[in-house]
């Protein structure tokens, strides 16, 4: 939301780009609904099913901040981590140069925070402007994907104050807090340039997922054929290429089709609003988009192919003043309810809920809900993808771990807490139409090669790469030190843990 002009139909001065206080936004101060809109009314169509939920929930007050300095906190991306949630927002530290907005970043063992950086410190700035190129002033608006162990933050880049100048950038990393920029510096998502109205934003508030080996784009862009009147509307492209450099696909009103680059024509919206984020429910087998509206921040679903809308939409009431970020699994998909996998989805956002002493959206605090009667194990294949991670006792007083979309079985329940991310304690009946595929045993061969870590060699053949060492202690294997190309020589399994 930096680096453009504010939108002169929202009464608003034109201003582009942060000049050391207040960072300007594609829909304005955001008070209400977003970009001066009324929500829409629509009709639901006999296909659209009306969702039930309960547990309403917000935090008791902020959950995270900037540190000393920091005049606003908005545009969080959220990860769901295993016990750990890590959040990343804009902000903008005076010491952090260049002037200009920062991407921070904290991580915490509850929603509810507080949110500090590693070890209990201060959120550090992680990813600044970059002097002379095309983000050079500004980095804002993360979505925070992990992906084979790569972390991939889209975000939006400015160079300075000028009409139409964001765009959006890529970087990556191993950790998630230490970022190198890809694809030579340079923006992957330019502004498409179909119109120019009064709002001189350009493009920007990426919002990513990867879902069956594809990665999804979700964005807005004030330029675009399809946005509204005051360039509010959410486009989409998706690629096989994290840096969407080749085979990229546009999303139209007959779905998706080939493009030569990534400032195709904008000829789909999918909502009409600013600052939206977007998750892929495998509970639902649906896509859902979290944007703000006069109430709270609603969620619009979609079909996989965007084609149609098979929910009708739901609200997450409260105060906001600036878009949300849904909570989300590393691949960007939604989590799955611990204690009732089959039949309940946690939806969780952070959103800035006033605006502050800068003129600009801070005190980011956490609402959410959850849809019940789901009943996502009615569908086998379905199951198996909803319960990926979880492990449940098998028939044989041994463990069965989901992973991948098979079945591991595990003597060891100690070995599984170390695996799965989820125990059960009663098994779900929908497990049991599915084979064995592989069998951890008690003391089963570990290898270890440099830089590629370890695995154990199940009785399929295959090497499994664990994530948690702890896990090859616990079962009681040895370790054996192979070769990088030895252990490439063995078929790979999915990894555990």
């Amino acid at each position: 939301m930096l680096g453009a002009m504010l939108a002169a139909v929202l009464a608003v001065s034109a201003l582009a780009g942060c000049t050391g206080s207040v960072p300007p936004q594609a829909e304005g101060a955001g008070k209400g609904v977003v970009g001066g809109a009324q929500p829409e009314t629509t009709t639901a169509t006999p296909a659209e099913v009306q969702l039930k939920t309960d547990t309403p929930r917000e935090s008791p007050g902020v959950v995270a901040a900037g540190g000393p300095g920091a005049p606003y906190n908005y545009g969080p991306t959220l990860m769901a981590d295993g016990p750990t949630s890590r959040m990343w927002w804009c902000s903008q530290y005076p010491g952090s140069p260049p002037p200009g907005d920062d991407i921070l970043y904290a991580e915490s063992a509850s929603l509810d925070g507080p949110f500090t950086g590693p070890g209990g410190s201060v959120p550090p700035a992680v990813l600044s402007g970059n002097p002379g190129q095309f983000d050079g002033a500004h980095a804002c608006d993360p979505s925070v994907i992990r992906v084979d162990g790569t972390y991939y933050q889209y975000y939006t880049g400015a160079a300075g104050d000028h009409a139409l100048g964001n765009s959006i950038g890529l970087a990556t990393s191993t950790d998630g807090i230490t970022w190198q920029r890809a694809n030579g510096g340079r923006p992957i998502v330019d502004p498409a340039h179909d119109t120019h109205r009064e709002n001189l934003y350009g493009a920007g508030q990426p919002a990513a997922v990867y879902l069956d080996g594809w990665f999804y784009l979700m964005f807005t862009d004030t330029t675009g054929l399809a946005a509204g009147w005051n360039g509010a509307g959410q486009f989409v492209l998706r690629s096989k290429d994290p840096a969407f450099g080749s085979g990229v696909e546009a999303l139209g009103e007959a779905g998706f089709a080939a493009v030569a680059g990534t400032n195709a024509p904008r000829t789909k919206s999918l909502v009409d609003a600013f600052s939206a984020d977007l998750m892929w429910i495998d509970a639902l087998n649906a896509w859902a988009i979290a944007h703000e509206t006069a109430d709270g921040t609603t969620i619009t679903f979609w079909d996989r192919d965007f084609l149609r809308a098979p929910f009708q939409p739901l609200l997450i009431p409260g105060v906001w003043r600036e878009g949300p970020g849904l909570v989300r699994r590393p691949d960007g998909h939604a989590p799955v309810s611990a204690k009732d996998p089959c039949g309940r989805v946690p939806l969780d956002v952070v959103r800035a809920t006033v605006t502050g002493e800068a003129g600009a959206p801070t005190d980011l605090r956490r609402f959410g809900l959850d849809i019940v009667g789901v009943n996502a194990c009615a569908d086998p294949q379905r199951a198996l993808t909803v319960l990926d991670g979880f492990a449940m006792p098998s028939p044989v007083r041994t463990m069965d771990l989901v992973v991948s979309g098979q079945v591991v079985r595990i003597d060891r329940r100690s070995v599984a807490q170390e695996l799965a991310g989820h125990v059960l304690d009663t098994r779900l009946d929908v497990l049991n139409q599915f084979p064995v595929a592989a069998r951890l045993e008690s003391g089963t061969r570990a290898l270890r090669a440099a830089g590629l870590g370890v695995g154990f060699l199940l009785d399929d053949g295959r090497l499994y790469p664990v994530r948690r060492a702890e896990a090859v202690i616990a079962n009681g294997s040895s370790t054996e030190d192979v070769t990088p190309a030895q252990w490439r020589g063995y078929p790979a399994g999915p990894a555990l843990g």
